[in-house]
């Protein structure tokens, strides 16, 4: 018996997230690279995790802390709520609950997350990294002020 995708798609691993855990394919939509970063969390891939996060972030991203995270974590499911694929030309939303237990405490992390499209490819915009001001460039690299761009969704 092959092994359903902990993202809970419904498909196969080797059908789902593994080819994007390989950087065989990239996502086609916001949706898609939640799944997968939820399952590079279920499979403790904190290098994926890293990767999928806008590139102007990634090295302000605690790989010791997300790992630590990820290793005292047993994940329980994923329910997306609401894909919002076309916020504008370059964002989506994904809003989902992620059910887990630490300590034997079961627990439910709620989020609506922002994802932007950078030259082609969909990356996870993470609110909890300092965020440029409101008149700096967007951390996306558009070239609009962060404000007009995805500080308007964050």
């Amino acid at each position: 018996m092959t092994a359903l995708c902990p993202c809970q798609s419904g498909l196969a691993y080797a059908d789902c997230c593994q080819p994007f855990h390989l950087f065989k394919i990239y996502p086609q939509t916001a949706e898609q690279l939640m799944r997968s970063r939820y399952c590079a969390y279920v499979l403790k891939n904190i290098n994926y995790v890293i990767q999928t996060t806008v590139p102007n972030q990634q090295a302000q991203l605690d790989r010791t802390l997300l790992q630590n995270w990820a290793d005292s974590t047993a994940w329980a499911g994923l329910q997306i709520l609401r894909h919002q694929p076309a916020v504008s030309k370059i964002h989506s939303t994904v809003e989902f609950n992620a059910f887990f237990t630490v300590n034997g405490e079961k627990q439910a992390h709620h989020e609506n997350s922002l994802f932007v499209k950078i030259d082609g490819r969909w990356y996870f915009a993470d609110p909890t990294v300092d965020l440029p001001d409101r008149k700096q460039p967007c951390l996306c690299g558009s070239g609009k002020k962060f404000k007009h761009c995805c500080g308007a969704y964050l």
